[in-house]
């Protein structure tokens, strides 16, 4: 618009701007309205930017990732690169020496042209592998606790050495001066000792065959580093410049490729057929059948490991593990193992295996790192599926199992530490039951995924979830049944529970009894201490009792009273009621009615078949206090008139109550109990002989 474009003008000046408007405006009006229109000019030229801003950052992200990659196609392409080098090296040599072999005075000649040092003595030659040898023992007597971990050896020679500044490989900060001495076959490292000049403490000792050297891009100040791959840690070094950082990688990958082609070199020897000398005359007519039957083992004992993949897979690995590609390394080994599976074990090949299984130990421990506890127990069991496959497919089914289920307790442990104790126990409780069973659905998925073909783990499996329940238990009791909830509760939890415990057989698995077995005790313990306080209320209730009929005062009353009984199962309670809001019941029987049912209730909620006596028994002793009561008022009381209304109360409890106990308590168990039809028999007897002194119960 032309307010914008006045705006966005160079020359525009804000003060006569604002003047100019005054001069033209009609009033106050005009001035609000253009005031309006410039903050909303405004408004929009802020989300303009925002909007700018956004895209620019986010091509800024996709920018810097698409560098990240290119510089990570940059270091394999270097990587490559150099391996090509050392390949055509290697054959440029194996060329050059097959030929001195076929034609020795040319190797002889060529050696004498390409280097003139060669026209020295053997004296002169072995005076300078010996000053070598010197030069490095020298170096190593300012090293201390390093004789030992070096013993003398007529090949090992020092290639290189000098001083670096390692740094922390998270946090980049210095740590310590340290001295590399760089040898034929490994790397020394040695920390200066303080008040030692050229002095030094052993550190560390690493072969080259699992050292990887990587190139560390200058970030200033942090520049002229390199870092150093051994399994499994990584160290990162400083040199003094550009120009010693250099020396440093060339000569590393120089003395690491010499050190694989005279490696290479050995095994060609070694793997070389040997030859068989010239048989001597002889009047032995089975020599041509012995020698035709030793020909064709000695073909056999000929393994071919100079296959550029083979003399390469020890590197490799060191490789792969550093680089966390755990399926990498493996298929590497099933290849190998795919190569040599028919193969006759020679003495090369037993040195090969040496090597790999070394790696595979180390891939192993790494492995295991994976599926320790210290790790992160985040992403649920599917994030260590990758560790648990690799471990499987090395022949390590028990030890992934193992591990796995280790993983998979302590996530389950930290999971219900870490929920929150909420007010409400059942709440609590749903939480509980939904954050154990949940976890423990899903390891069981996984479990059967990550061992299908593994049928011996499931056993391991079975006995991994019971530890669990246990350990659920052991958190479910301590928050119903420690801290005395109520019956109630303690049942609404047990119900709740044993829903969630339902869920497992979507998969097979039905952990019920353990539950059961596992509960068994508390629910015992609850159930007596709740028999207790009834027991105890009742007789408190019958210490003073007056027998004298209830008035509930109100219609209300008397209809919410009719409503609780129908509840308990008591259909006839109309036939107790009076005139008005009179019930011709006492208010101890009708409190114990209420009570008992109450009781019967929520102990079936919680029932199964190891509570059957616990809970029968229960029933007999709460039930027992009202009717030993009832019996002795009925045989102490005078007065004909209280001896009837107690008479009343009795028919009540006998005919109504005890049979109301004994059908919920077989609807519930499903099948009836012999002590309760014992003990209304006996009512029965009492009632008969009323006027007895004895009692029958």
């Amino acid at each position: 618009s032309r307010l914008r474009r006045q705006l966005e003008s160079g020359g525009f000046a804000a003060g006569e701007y604002v003047k100019q408007l005054s001069q033209q405006s009609d009033g106050d009006r005009d001035l609000q309205e253009h005031r309006q229109r410039i903050q909303a000019l405004s408004e929009e030229t802020a989300q303009s930017l925002k909007r700018n801003v956004y895209q620019n950052y986010r091509q800024f992200i996709e920018t810097a990732r698409e560098i990240s990659y290119l510089e990570s196609e940059m270091y394999q392409l270097s990587h490559i690169l150099t391996e090509q080098k050392g390949i055509m090296e290697a054959v440029t040599q194996a060329l050059l020496l097959q030929a001195d072999r076929d034609d020795p005075a040319l190797g002889a000649r060529r050696a004498a042209a390409a280097d003139p040092f060669l026209s020295l003595s053997a004296k002169e030659a072995a005076a300078s592998e010996e000053g070598r040898q010197r030069t490095l023992t020298t170096l190593l007597e300012k090293v201390e606790g390093c004789r030992d971990l070096l013993p003398e050896s007529p090949g090992k020679y020092l290639v290189y050495n000098g001083d670096l500044v390692e740094y922390d490989a998270d946090h980049m900060a210095q740590i310590q001066r340290v001295h590399a001495f760089l040898m034929n076959d490994c790397l020394l490292v040695a920390t200066a000792l303080p008040n030692r000049r050229g002095a030094y403490r052993y550190d560390a000792l690493y072969p080259l065959d699992g050292l990887a050297v990587v190139n560390v891009k200058d970030n200033p100040p942090m520049k002229d580093m390199f870092k150093l791959l051994m399994f499994p840690e990584s160290r990162i070094f400083q040199a003094e410049n550009a120009k010693i950082k250099k020396e440093w990688l060339e000569v590393l990958e120089e003395t690491k490729r010499n050190r694989v082609l005279s490696e290479k070199r050995r095994l060609e020897q070694e793997a070389l057929p040997r030859p068989t000398p010239t048989p001597s005359e002889s009047t032995n007519p089975f020599e041509e059948e012995e020698e035709e039957e030793e020909e064709p083992s000695a073909e056999e004992e000929v393994v071919d490991l100079s296959l550029e993949w083979i003399q390469e897979l020890p590197e490799d690995l060191d490789v792969c593990i550093a680089q966390r590609d755990f399926e990498g390394a493996v298929d590497l080994l099933d290849k190998l193992n795919e190569y040599l599976g028919d193969k006759p074990v020679s003495q090369p090949v037993k040195e090969l295996r040496a090597k790999v299984d070394e790696r595979v130990r180390q891939l192993t421990d790494v492995l295991v790192f994976e599926l320790s506890p210290d790790r992160s127990l985040r992403g649920g069991p599917r994030a260590t599926r990758r560790a648990v496959s690799q471990l499987i497919r090395l022949g390590q089914s028990t030890k992934a199992c193992e591990l796995f289920l280790k993983n998979r307790a302590a996530a389950v442990q930290t999971a219900i530490r870490q929920l929150r104790i909420e007010g409400a126990t059942l709440l609590y409780i749903h939480k509980l039951c939904h954050v154990f069973f949940t976890s423990l659905l899903e390891t069981a998925r996984e479990f059967e995924t990550d061992f299908a073909g593994n049928n011996g783990c499931y056993s391991a499996f079975v006995v991994w979830a019971r530890s669990s329940m246990k350990m659920f238990v052991d958190a479910f009791s301590k928050q119903v049944f420690d801290s005395k909830e109520s019956l109630s509760t303690a049942a609404e939890c047990v119900k709740v529970a044993k829903e969630h415990c339902k869920q497992l057989s979507e998969i097979g698995l039905d952990l019920t009894f353990i539950i059961h077995a596992l509960l068994v005790k508390d629910i015992k313990g609850a159930l007596q201490s709740y028999k207790d306080i009834i027991i105890e209320a009742t007789k408190h209730r019958n210490s003073e009792e007056m027998w004298r009929r209830m008035n509930l005062m109100t219609p209300e009353a008397l209809g919410k009273l009719r409503e609780e009984m129908r509840s308990c199962g008591v259909s006839n309670f109309d036939q107790y009621t009076g005139d008005d809001c009179w019930v011709n019941l006492s208010y101890t029987v009708v409190a114990f009615t209420k009570q008992t049912m109450a009781f019967l209730e929520e102990a079936l909620k919680l029932y199964f078949p190891e509570l059957h006596m616990v809970l029968l028994e229960s029933l007999v002793e709460i039930i027992l206090v009202a009717v030993q009561h009832v019996d002795y008022s009925l045989r102490c009381e005078q007065d004909p008139e209280k001896k009837a209304f107690i008479r009343q109360n009795a028919s009540f409890l006998y005919e109504t109550v005890l049979p109301v106990v004994e059908k919920r308590f077989e609807e519930g168990v499903g099948k009836p109990a012999k002590q309760l039809q014992d003990l209304r028999n006996a009512s029965r007897l009492m009632r008969v002989n009323p006027e007895s002194t004895t009692s029958v119960v």
